[in-house]
């Protein structure tokens, strides 16, 4: 199930996570309550004195990051839907030897 929350302390407890100051606020930001499991929080609590930034910091950057990917995704998706077949069909399924033709394709 993962590491237990015990190693974690021992050799982790030495960050202070209580004070972080943040830069570049430019943007309205909404308070969200987030439940997490104990290891779970443990490890961004962690992760985020690593980067030097706060829990809600890190967790906005990774959904922002994660919000971007998706977006960047549907619009390949859409691009590429958009496009005309490579294939004229009358709207069926071409046969596997009308797929392999490749007379069709010059």
């Amino acid at each position: 199930m993962g590491v237990p929350v015990d190693e974690f302390q021992v050799v982790e407890a030495r960050i202070d996570t209580d004070f972080v100051i943040h830069e570049d606020r430019d943007m309205a930001t909404r308070n969200v309550t987030v439940s997490l499991e104990e290891e779970v929080a443990l490890w961004a609590r962690l992760e985020a004195a690593r980067r030097d930034t706060s829990v809600s910091r890190l967790l906005g950057d990774f959904l922002k990051e994660r919000m971007a990917r998706e977006s960047r995704y549907d619009q390949a998706m859409q691009s590429a839907l958009a496009r005309p077949p490579f294939l004229a069909s009358d709207g069926r399924y071409l046969t596997r030897e009308q797929l392999h033709d490749r007379a069709r394709l010059r």
